[in-house]
């Protein structure tokens, strides 16, 4: 069980590097990349492309927790769920953006954005509109739209994006993704499906001179789990459990 995973049915820590110019896109520059990827984490062996120029390396997913990284012409991802903490999968992350520069030749100034999300999904059989409202609550301004005699809530899905630095390079956005459809409701049977919660934290623009991605990345991630292990678990993981809980 991870660090993390107690909070969720599922836990998943995903980086990803977007840059301004397109990434090497033949075919030695791509399969020497995976091929150095694969040395590092050697059960890492599925490889596929999907459309659009993407390409994705991952291991098996049977046990319900693997790895992954991906290529887009001109994004970087790396993934790990249900990691045994969130260390192991910033460790991993922190190896894909030591690797980038020279395996895939990308300069710091070709940052147009990186960052680091930890997602939440919550195996959930109801309204998940109405559960995240009795867990989390709605604007107030908003709030008596909810008493309406024959409404029933058909989207809440609240996100909220604020800065943690001066001049509003580093930047936070939590948001939420609700499955319930308007059949659902109306029908009255729902069937179990993910409620999601997401933390990104994410810095824009190129590096300065004495950055490096792998540097940035352990700020950005310690930035994560300081807003998480202060603030998410408490206002939003566990209201949202209690919540699921009582249904």
């Amino acid at each position: 069980m991870s660090d993390y995973g107690v909070f969720g049915d599922e836990y998943y820590v995903n980086m990803n590097l977007s840059t301004e110019m397109e990434l090497p896109q033949g075919r030695e520059s791509v399969l020497h990349y995976f091929e150095q990827v694969r040395k590092r984490y050697p059960t890492m062996s599925n490889f596929y492309s999907r459309e659009k120029g993407e390409f994705v390396l991952e291991e098996e997913k049977d046990g319900g927790a693997y790895r992954w990284v991906s290529t887009e012409p001109k994004r970087i991802n790396s993934g790990m769920v249900n990691p045994d903490s969130f260390v192991d999968a910033c460790e991993q992350h922190h190896a894909i953006l030591e690797m980038v520069p020279y395996e895939l030749s990308i300069s710091p100034l070709d940052c147009e954005s990186l960052s680091v999300m930890l997602g939440f999904d919550f195996a959930c059989k109801g309204n998940h509109n109405e559960i995240l409202h009795e867990a989390i609550g709605i604007a107030p301004g908003l709030d008596k739209f909810t008493n309406l005699p024959y409404g029933k809530m058909l989207s809440n899905e609240p996100s909220i994006q604020f800065s943690l630095d001066d001049d509003c390079r580093t930047q936070c956005r939590i948001s939420f993704e609700t499955r319930t459809t308007a059949f659902q409701i109306r029908s009255g049977e729902f069937s179990e499906e993910p409620l999601s919660v997401y933390m990104m934290v994410r810095r824009y623009d190129s590096l300065g001179a004495n950055e490096s991605y792998a540097s940035e990345f352990q700020r950005l991630s310690g930035l994560c789990r300081d807003l998480v292990d202060e603030y998410l678990i408490e206002s939003v993981l566990q209201p949202l459990q209690t919540a699921i809980a009582i249904r």
